[in-house]
């Protein structure tokens, strides 16, 4: 779980994690100004909490740095903030479990007019929408969206995938999709169902300009790379 100020989420999103399908659950906190950190404690988590906030990206880092230093075969990035549904986990690691997939993306578009039953506004539907079309054109798949926050990985992901390499912004999850289709690893999508409500994490206009416009530049550098014409770390083992 990558934590930032999610005292009042914390626990309902835990508690609603289905037993029986999960061995540890590691809450990095992103140096948040509430007890998100003393909360995950009381509740018997795995807690760690950064010294200076890094980002959403470099928070994701510390979380699959520790879940692959304590053995993890399969690991679930669920956001503390209740948006995502915790029950769909079993549908979330199936994909994985049976060796179709080592990347799984929940995705808020597969099922019609569902993120707009689940309050996302009008405005990023359309941004969601766009951005997943240039990004498949430039990956040559067909994803129906490229920017949710539910997703499970395998460790031979983890361990393939360069991560550690990746920005420390929101567009982290952009080059990781990116990255997955560069050595081709199988991804697999399972619909998912997602709620926008008062107390969920959200980013603002200019933030989500900023990761559009990141997103967009990902494109190119993947593009730029696959035709030899300027190199990426990112892209290369």
């Amino acid at each position: 779980m990558p934590a930032y100020n999610a005292a009042k989420t914390l626990e309902d999103t835990f508690r609603a994690i289905p037993q029986g399908y999960f061995d540890e659950i590691v809450v990095v906190d992103d140096h948040s100004r509430d007890d998100t950190t003393e909360l995950a404690r009381r509740l018997n988590l795995k807690a760690i909490r950064h010294p200076h906030n890094v980002g959403y990206g470099g928070n994701q880092k510390t979380c699959y740095m520790e879940a692959l230093r304590d053995g993890a075969d399969i690991v679930i990035m669920l956001h503390p903030d209740g948006q995502y549904d915790p029950a769909i986990i079993p549908e979330m690691i199936q994909p994985i479990r049976e060796g179709r997939a080592d990347m799984v993306l929940g995705s808020r578009m597969a099922i019609p007019g569902g993120a707009t039953r689940g309050g996302m506004p009008w405005w990023k539907r359309v941004a969601n929408r766009f951005l997943t079309t240039c990004e498949n054109l430039a990956m040559g798949r067909q994803f129906t969206e490229c920017h949710t926050g539910y997703r499970a990985y395998s460790r031979r992901f983890l361990e393939t995938v360069p991560f550690l390499r990746n920005a420390n912004g929101f567009v982290f999850d952009t080059e990781v999709i990116f990255q997955a289709v560069q050595f081709e690893l199988p991804v697999v999508e399972v619909p998912i169902q997602t709620r926008y409500f008062a107390d969920a994490s959200s980013v603002n206009f200019r933030t989500s300009v900023v990761y559009g416009l990141g997103t967009l530049w990902t494109a190119a550098r993947f593009l730029l790379h696959r035709w030899g014409l300027v190199k990426s770390e990112k892209f290369r083992r």
